[in-house]
């Protein structure tokens, strides 16, 4: 009962923190996007200064100037606006973590989404200041992981992160699953900031260079896929919904992510050689920040983004249900021996008495 009433009362006392990482994420992805499309379009340097827009503070700036002004300016600020909300609420959750999560280094963990989100903002504010192509480029890197700490706070703070431990421990989970499962999130991120090496690319790359970047990303796309294909086909013994299902998420995602990337590379570049045969591919012409062919560029990079904080989710998840089914199996050994050992010195006293009784 006591260790009943426990679990009932960590759900309940971190219920406030799990919503408000649950917030977080969903707050994340949008400014991901925002932010992509504030690339795409270059509008990083819409507004000149930081942190304030043309002199004003970030939220008393015109609401009017910037609904009905350029669509650059539109974008840059209100990314910095949905930058500074999220910023709010990782504050709001240290708050909440520190009076309401029982377990220190959840607590600790929130202060972690805390500083990043203050180190994403430095880094952007950083770019527009100093004009840096390469702090552009960090600042893309480093977004996506934040993004990724964040699902994985959400996890860690969700009513099934405490359920797990009340597995009976028939799920096996070996170390070259964990192996297989850590290698996607490796991937993942690579990708990401490989794909960052093209769209930041510096205008004295050398052409070498940017060939080897992109075969690279086109090799470590389709290990990708690999690596979640055989990923799935093995987690999907083990019975388990919660793993099975973000497993097959991935495919599906990592195949969309590809498409996508196809796609980013015809409206940036043209046609391929290789796809010449496709129709239309002769009379295609390649427009400068057309609209949808924003939406394509900007959702490769969103789409890389969700990869990488499913396969971290995922992960996470893994791993806790190997600590907890381990620990029910070893507290099931450590019964069955005491309980052994039990019945041997009943054993042993009973023949005593028995040795007593006959002499």
């Amino acid at each position: 009962m006591a260790s009943e009433f426990t679990l009932n009362e960590q759900k309940s006392s971190g219920r406030l923190v799990h919503r408000l990482c649950v917030l977080l994420v969903c707050l994340v992805w949008p400014l991901i996007w925002v932010g992509g499309l504030v690339t795409t379009y270059d509008a990083g340097m819409a507004v000149p200064d930081w942190p304030g827009t043309y002199g004003y503070n970030l939220f008393l700036y015109p609401y009017k100037t910037w609904l009905l002004g350029p669509f650059d300016l539109f974008i840059e600020h209100g990314h910095r606006l949905l930058g500074a909300v999220v910023g709010l609420v990782a504050i709001a959750t240290v708050i909440s973590a520190y009076f309401k999560e029982a377990r220190r280094w959840v607590f600790v963990l929130t202060i972690g989404l805390l500083v990043a989100v203050i180190t994403q903002g430095l880094l952007g504010g950083m770019r527009v200041v100093l004009g840096d192509r390469t702090l552009a480029m960090v600042h893309g890197c480093f977004g996506p992981a934040f993004f990724a700490l964040c699902a994985a706070t959400a996890v860690i703070t969700s009513h099934r992160w405490q359920e797990y431990l009340s597995r009976d421990g028939s799920i096996r989970v070996g170390s070259g699953l964990v192996a297989l499962f850590a290698t996607i999130p490796v991937l993942s991120y690579s990708q990401l900031v490989l794909g960052a090496q093209l769209r930041h690319v510096q205008p004295n790359a050398a052409p070498g260079v940017f060939a080897m970047i992109v075969a690279t990303h086109v090799i470590v796309a389709f290990l990708l896929w690999l690596f979640t294909v055989v990923a799935w086909l093995k987690i999907r013994r083990c019975g388990d919904l919660t793993l099975s299902r973000p497993a097959g998420l991935l495919i599906g995602l990592v195949a969309v992510q590809i498409a996508l990337g196809v796609g980013t590379w015809v409206v940036n570049y043209g046609w391929p050689a290789i796809l010449a045969w496709v129709p239309g591919s002769a009379g295609f012409l390649v427009r400068a920040k057309g609209f949808s062919d924003s939406i394509i560029v900007t959702s490769h990079v969103a789409t890389g983004s969700l990869i990488l904080a499913v396969s971290v989710m995922l992960c996470v998840r893994l791993l806790r249900v190997r600590y907890c089914c381990s620990r029910t199996t070893k507290r099931a050994v450590t019964e069955q021996s005491a309980d052994t050992s039990s019945s041997k010195n009943e054993q042993k006293t009973n023949e005593s008495l028995l040795e007593q009784v006959t002499a």
